[in-house]
C-alpha cells in the first residue's frame, strides 16, 4: 500500500489567532513507493496533489486537527476523505494525553527533532527557507519512522517523569486495503 507521510509548517503562529487562518509555508512528504523525501512550497503545490491522490493513506503527527484543515485551503478537493493515521491522535487515546513528536522520538528511536515549529516560523521570516525546508523534511523522516516502528512492534515509548514507558497500539487496521481506489476522485474533473 502506497503510504504518504507529511507535515506542514506555516506562516505566523496560532498564538496570533485562530489557527485556521494560518498560511502554508513548506509541506514535506514522504513517500513509501518511491522511497523519496520531498518539500513543497505553495508555488509547487501542483507538483504535491497527485501525490496525496495517489495515497492509499496519509500519516501524519497531529495531522487531523491541524495539517489537514490548514493544507485543505490549498486543495480542490478534500483531504479528509482520504484514509489516514493520525500518530498523535492514536497515542492520546491510549495515553489520554497528548504527546510531544520529540519526546517519542528520543524514547523509541533515539533521535530528536532538529528544531521546534517556533524556530521554523522565525526562519521563514527570517529568508532561511530552506532549513525550513530541511526541518520540515526532518520532522517527516522521524513521523515516518515511528510509524514503521509501530506497525512492526505495535507500540511505541515515551520518557516520563520516572523514565521510559510503552504505550501499546493496535495498528492491525492501519494498512487494511479499502475497497475503492486509492485515487480519491475529490477534484472537479
Amino acid at each position: 500500500m502506497r503510504r504518504i507521510t507529511f507535515d506542514i509548517e506555516t506562516v505566523g503562529t496560532f498564538q496570533q489567532g485562530d489557527w485556521s487562518q494560518l498560511e502554508v509555508s513548506v509541506v514535506g512528504v514522504y513517500d513509501s513507493q518511491t522511497k523519496k523525501l520531498t518539500s513543497y512550497t505553495q508555488e509547487e503545490f501542483k507538483d504535491m496533489w497527485p501525490l496525496f491522490e495517489s495515497a492509499d493513506f496519509l500519516v501524519g503527527y497531529n495531522s487531523e486537527h491541524f495539517d489537514i484543515p490548514i493544507l485543505n485551503k490549498y486543495y480542490a478537493g478534500d483531504l479528509t476523505k482520504i484514509r489516514s493515521v493520525d500518530l498523535l491522535k492514536e497515542v492520546k487515546n491510549v495515553l489520554g494525553r497528548r504527546l510531544k513528536l520529540d519526546n517519542l522520538a528520543e524514547a523509541t528511536l533515539g533521535v530528536n527533532k532538529s528544531g521546534h515549529g517556533l524556530q521554523a516560523v522565525e526562519w521563514w521570516e527570517q529568508g532561511l527557507y530552506e532549513k525550513v525546508r530541511q526541518y520540515c523534511m526532518d520532522d517527516v523522516k522521524i513521523t515516518d519512522d515511528l510509524y514503521k516502528y509501530a506497525k512492526k512492534h505495535n507500540k511505541l515509548k515515551y520518557k516520563d517523569y520516572d523514565g521510559v514507558r510503552e504505550i501499546k497500539l493496535n495498528t492491525s487496521t492501519w494498512e487494511t486495503p479499502s475497497s475503492g481506489p486509492a485515487l480519491t476522485h475529490t477534484l472537479p474533473f
